[in-house]
């Protein structure tokens, strides 16, 4: 079969790499334009671009897809059988879904009709929940509303961050993607109609990031910062300036006995943001509803991320002190 593949980050490097090793015949990759990162602003090409260039695959990364007659023309001059997208990043317009005769095919990062969208795995982490997966599919011009081919369940830990799970799920994604393909080549891939109730899972905004410590609980603090880890960072603020927490435990308020001079009902009336516990040695305990925030790992405002205890040594947080 001769494949297309459209993609953008490291976890759509892992499906074409995945593809490129089972030996199937990769006749471009289309990627988007170099981005400028870092202080210099230097012009950087997408984990896609950097394999496609080291092993030789023809690179295609036009500005834009939809309305675009010059690269809808060089994809039909291209002739793929197949069309793999995998975080691309751009919508497809029908003319292009309907060049492949085998058809375009989607890695996406759930288990749908759950969590349609740009943002599956966060918003799976975001939400506390315990399973997410891959779902292979067809594409159609909804947003992942195709019929599906295959999917993989896995579990969601505790503790897991969205770029652990991110990693994790790439790999399923290049090998799911990889038995879809065997199965589209010898004719037993399936059809499988979304049913059901379906979700959403769209980009995250920045305004999501800011701790809510008056309405939010323990657990979803602790989803939060897991959730947007290593995205952008869950912040609050403490004496004006702006803390990021990158790894944090949520205790409940009857466990919670580091302090036995603390009685529960003291701890239960305290406002919630408030400091309970701050030192090098013990760590960083916060008061929030139906539990403590424990820091792990932290930042400060113009600073690094670091271990709680080694902040601590050379950042004074005063017990009784309140995030906003």
């Amino acid at each position: 079969m001769r494949i297309l593949f459209m993609g953008t980050p490291d976890f759509a490097e892992v499906s074409l790499r995945a593809i490129y090793n089972a030996g199937y015949d990769i006749i471009g990759v289309v990627t988007n334009q170099d981005k400028p990162k870092g202080r210099g602003m230097k012009l950087v090409a997408s984990p896609v671009k950097e394999f496609a260039t080291q092993n030789s695959i023809p690179i295609y990364q036009p500005l834009k897809i939809r309305n675009n007659t010059d690269f809808i023309e060089e994809v039909k001059r291209l002739n793929p059988d197949v069309i793999c997208v995998v975080a691309y990043g751009k919508i497809l317009p029908k003319e292009l879904l309907e060049i492949p005769k085998l058809g375009c095919i989607n890695v996406h990062g759930s288990l749908l009709p759950k969590y349609r969208g740009a943002a599956p795995i966060q918003w799976a982490v975001l939400n506390g929940d315990k399973k997410t997966g891959i779902t292979t599919m067809y594409m159609d011009e909804g947003m992942d509303t195709g019929d599906m081919i295959l999917k993989q369940e896995v579990e969601i830990g505790d503790d897991e961050t969205t770029g652990e799970l991110w990693n994790k799920l790439s790999i399923i994604g290049g090998e799911l993607l990889t038995k879809t393909l065997e199965k589209i080549e010898d004719g037993t891939a399936p059809r499988i109609k979304q049913t059901g109730e379906f979700s959403l899972a769209p980009m995250l905004d920045k305004s999501i990031a800011k701790i809510d410590w008056k309405n939010m609980t323990a657990k979803e603090i602790k989803n939060l910062v897991r959730g947007l880890n290593p995205i952008m960072g869950a912040y609050s603020y403490l004496n004006d300036k702006k803390i990021k927490f990158w790894k944090v435990q949520n205790i409940k308020l009857e466990d919670f006995c580091y302090d036995k001079n603390l009685k529960l009902e003291e701890l239960k009336r305290m406002e919630n943001g408030i400091v309970v516990i701050s030192n090098e040695k013990e760590g960083l305990y916060i008061k929030c509803i139906e539990g403590i925030i424990k820091v792990l790992e932290i930042q400060g405002e113009n600073s690094k991320r670091m271990n709680i205890c080694d902040f601590l040594r050379g950042n004074k947080i005063n017990t009784k002190s309140k995030f906003e």
